[in-house]
């Protein structure tokens, strides 16, 4: 799992924000909103993610429409199993992680660990 570069990330933020799916016109016309970014250099972008895996796309008319390969949440999850598992300590990480959740962080946690060990029919 790979972290992405700033614009990558805009683009990624974009695109999950738009249900998960368009073409450069439209995050270009988001992004256009908080910066002056060229048509082109949001094309080499989504072209490099699409390259990478991270987006999959589908022709419509002249152009692509792209979509998000993972869902935000996804993503997240595969770059905290990362976090976890990259090192030698991975109970220290995790300890360190829980430690600086906040009351409400750790009541949700508690709620899904209580769905998973109810399992699956549950």
């Amino acid at each position: 799992m790979r972290v992405f570069g700033d614009l990558e990330t805009l683009v990624m933020d974009r695109l999950w924000a738009a249900g998960g799916a368009g073409t450069v016109r439209e995050v270009l016309e988001t992004l256009q909103q908080d910066r002056v970014i060229a048509y082109t250099t949001v094309l080499s972008t989504m072209d490099n993610l699409h390259r990478k895996g991270h987006l999959t796309r589908e022709r419509e008319g002249k152009a692509y429409r792209y979509r998000t390969a993972l869902t935000h949440a996804e993503h997240t999850a595969g770059l905290m199993r990362h976090a976890l598992t990259a090192g030698p300590d991975s109970e220290a990480v995790l300890a360190h992680f829980v430690g600086e959740m906040s009351e409400d962080d750790l009541d949700r946690l508690q709620q899904v660990l209580a769905r998973r060990s109810a399992g699956p029919d549950r």
